[in-house]
């Protein structure tokens, strides 16, 4: 019994941290990479691949123009009764971008959201992985939507980058 012991003490020391165990208190997008990643103390602990808005460079600048804003946001709240499989509210406009728009005399636009893919895609679900189609989201795939819900809780900073 003693000869096992060590084994199991290094099982134990050594066994990976399961990803569910790991809190995630930033949310990082790199638009230009299509990359959305988790951190957790400044470190990425999960990565994933996501498509943007129909005109995805440069700052959300006013409603419609299917861009994805760029900034630092708050994920505000969850929603399961959406056109999209599950969504995650961005704060979208802060108070920078609603004086921006006020400016230059344009709505700013609103309702941007980490989502999944349309609820009624069915076999061409494929398709949505290839082109930038939202209208200024964050889309993944839906099994990723799904880690990525339950890995965020309501207040987490996400900022999102050129």
């Amino acid at each position: 019994m003693y000869r096992r012991l060590p084994l199991l003490l290094l099982v134990l020391l050594y066994a990976p941290v399961s990803f569910a165990q790991v809190t995630v208190d930033l949310v990082r997008v790199v638009k230009s990479e299509r990359k959305l990643m988790l951190l957790s103390g400044g470190e990425v602990v999960r990565e994933f691949k996501v498509v943007l808005g129909g005109n995805p460079r440069g700052h959300k600048l006013y409603e419609g123009d299917k861009r994805t804003p760029e900034g630092s946001y708050t994920l505000d709240y969850k929603k399961n009764d959406s056109v999209f499989y599950k969504a995650i509210h961005i704060s979208y406009p802060n108070p920078d971008d609603l004086a921006a728009a006020k400016a230059r005399g344009v709505r700013p636009g609103g309702q941007i959201m980490i989502h999944g893919q349309k609820m009624d895609s069915g076999r061409l679900a494929f398709l949505s992985d290839l082109i930038d189609w939202t209208n200024g989201c964050i889309a993944l795939k839906n099994e990723e939507m799904d880690e990525l819900w339950e890995q965020i809780t309501e207040g987490t900073k996400i900022e999102i980058l050129p």
